[in-house]
């Protein structure tokens, strides 16, 4: 199973020395702010951005020093915008998760359709393989770029706020689905209950930097939603799961400008 590790990973002032580590088979999760460095970490990590400073590697190679075709072989993303540019039909789409296993030239063969039903079985879009992909609402577009990164058989899967636009059940599921893959995850989430539940490890990010990773029960304390957040709060055990439950209390502490962790 594959290992991230990110060292010393800087990028123009939007990420600033970051270290983190994301073990082989966890799910972890990034959480902080708006602007805190979430996606423009993710970015580094899956090739759209090249960090100023610092590496990501994956057991051991430095993503950098990798093709992209070679990268996609083992890093797989959903994207955060889902974006309705694609002139395909939603299994086409799902289809060219397979693209790196493959040659340039050659279309899709019989196994390749295989799999991209069985990824849209698995998102719950088995009905929705023929319609024009600009046609699906937003949260319909989300699960089938999650399909999508299925197909390409990722040993790392690098998802962006997966949970947007969906509504409560998909969210359940798309996480669900996520912790059973196989595959090393990391995943930013603005949902501070979703990450307690669904998440290994947590990494809070504030103004490019890491304040503090751990368990959800070690981070998701009321002093750090304080600090970073500015919002009054209670965390309890879930009755069921135990998992660290954030109940937010009424009105802003202005702990985030008085932040010092």
């Amino acid at each position: 199973m594959t290992e991230l590790r990110l060292e010393g990973l800087s990028y123009e002032g939007r990420l600033r020395s970051v270290d983190l580590t994301v073990r082989p088979g966890e799910t972890v999760g990034l959480i902080g702010p708006n602007g805190s460095g979430k996606t423009t970490l993710l970015r580094c990590v899956y090739g759209t951005l090249a960090p100023t400073a610092g590496r990501a590697l994956l057991d051991g190679d430095d993503l950098r020093a990798l093709g992209p075709k070679a990268r996609a072989r083992r890093v797989a993303t959903v994207p955060q915008d889902t974006g309705t540019d694609f002139e395909l039909t939603v299994r086409e789409l799902v289809a060219l998760g397979r693209s790196p296993h493959k040659r340039f030239w050659e279309g899709d063969t019989a196994p390749d359709r295989e799999h991209a039903d069985a990824a849209l079985a698995r998102v719950g879009l088995t009905g929705f393989a023929d319609r024009p992909y600009p046609t699906l609402s937003g949260g319909e577009r989300q699960r089938a770029l999650v399909a999508r990164a299925l197909v390409q058989d990722p040993a790392l899967l690098v998802l962006d706020e997966p949970t947007n636009h969906l509504d409560i059940r998909h969210q359940l599921d798309v996480l669900s689905l996520v912790r059973t893959l196989g595959t090393t995850n990391l995943l930013a989430l603005h949902d501070l209950n979703l990450a307690g539940a669904y998440c290994d490890r947590i990494y809070v990010l504030e103004r490019g930097r890491v304040v503090t990773g751990g368990t959800p029960a070690e981070v998701l304390t009321p002093a750090l939603l304080d600090a970073v957040y500015g919002v009054d709060a209670e965390v309890v055990p879930h009755p069921r799961s135990g998992a660290p439950t954030v109940v937010y209390l009424h009105g802003p502490t202005g702990g985030q400008e008085a932040s010092t962790m």
